[in-house]
């Protein structure tokens, strides 16, 4: 099969695009020298006779396949966070339910679920009172199936906090009920607007005591920290001020490379969407990292930078389109299609400069078939 196709550009004209990339095959070897998490997606059922804009509709069995292929590769899994349209299609029942089923089928897998207040409407909160039963009611629900936690970041908190203070006080009652040392999740607003001015300031200087507080009012409880700013720099400078044994997980999916090698002060682990996408290319690189062959590292995830820039570009909530794009094009499903109706929430161009980048970054695991598949979603849009 020939691996040239006509990609077409934004006035749709056409230019032909060949394929010039290797794809990279991760080696077997021991666990990596960071915890890295995959934040997951999940893969919708196309033939559900549920409209889009109701209960989501997901087909389980590819679900799970693939939450066993990124284990495969040594990841973590972040179960129900953004990645899985949690709170973008994904609702709390389904949320739970997911959760279940990984648990049930991966026991043994190193996996971290999202515990929030999605279940409560930001507009029905009235108090602060209405947010901690929230995150109690889920909390408690994920630790019943033995699950460890990831504390997501609350629209409804964001709506009903008058003062920083009121975030402490929160945190400090939700993770007082931990049984086991949480992840805290700061999630910036380019991926929810919603939680703008989080942590009860708008500027990060202001904002970073308040989520040291959170900790240090209860180190015990708390595993590290995961914060999604797209902004290397901020995290770099929270990293050196947190508690010895709390851990950085980058959420940083525009600078994750320079942040998990790290420096001479430290370094970060990974909780990142991304690595749903380029699985295969960061277990690589990982694997260079653990023999200290940081030039391996590097040429390796180099070219999946601008991959990731262009997945998570602006509005960056909907990256999770790119994200099952890639799978996509793997042969991991054998559709595009997203609970919600979310495939349709990115411009054909992308598709088509996720297609080059995948290709270049070694991404696409079988070209031929890539190609193919490329092909007939092209004629979908009459191309």
């Amino acid at each position: 099969m020939s691996r040239s196709l006509d990609l077409p550009a934004v006035d749709g004209s056409g230019s032909p695009y060949v394929l010039t990339g290797t794809s990279v095959t991760p080696p077997a070897g021991p666990r990596f020298s960071r915890i890295a998490f995959s934040a997951a997606h999940v893969v919708a059922d196309p033939f559900s006779g549920n409209d889009p804009s109701g209960a989501p509709a997901i087909d389980w069995a590819r679900t799970m396949a693939y939450r066993h292929y990124l284990t495969g590769l040594g990841f973590g899994i972040a179960e129900a966070m953004d990645t899985a349209q949690r709170g973008m299609g994904l609702d709390w029942p389904m949320a739970l339910e997911l959760i279940r089923r990984t648990k049930a089928e991966m026991p043994e897998a190193l996996v971290f679920s999202g515990v929030g207040t999605d279940h409560l409407e930001p507009a029905e909160a009235r108090s602060l009172d209405d947010v901690i039963r929230a995150y109690h009611q889920q909390l408690h629900a994920v630790q019943k199936l033995g699950g460890r936690v990831i504390l997501m970041a609350s629209r409804a908190l964001a709506r009903v906090a008058r003062q920083p203070d009121d975030f402490v006080k929160v945190y400090r009652s939700v993770l007082a009920e931990a049984e086991q040392p949480v992840v805290l999740h700061w999630l910036g607003a380019m991926f929810d607007p919603a939680l703008d001015g989080y942590w009860g300031v708008r500027v990060f200087e202001e904002a970073l005591p308040i989520a040291l507080q959170v900790i240090s009012d209860s180190q015990n409880k708390v595993d590290g920290i995961k914060i999604s700013l797209l902004d290397a720099s901020k995290e770099v400078i929270m990293r050196r001020q947190l508690p010895a044994g709390v851990k950085m997980y980058t959420g940083d999916d525009f600078n994750y490379p320079e942040l998990i090698a790290g420096d001479e002060h430290g370094h970060s682990h990974a909780l990142l969407g991304i690595f749903d996408a380029i699985a295969p290319v960061a277990a690589a690189a990982l694997h260079a990292l653990n023999t200290g062959d940081r030039a391996t590292y590097d040429q390796l995830l180099a070219p999946t930078v601008p991959l990731s820039r262009l997945i998570f570009r602006d509005p960056t909530r909907f990256y999770k389109t790119g994200i099952v794009f890639m799978a996509y094009l793997n042969g991991h499903q054998p559709h595009p299609v997203m609970i919600g109706g979310q495939q349709a929430m990115r411009p054909l161009t992308d598709f088509c400069g996720i297609f080059k980048l995948a290709d270049q970054a070694g991404l696409l695991a079988d070209p031929d078939a890539a190609v193919s598949r490329m092909r007939r979603f092209l004629a979908f849009y009459g191309v």
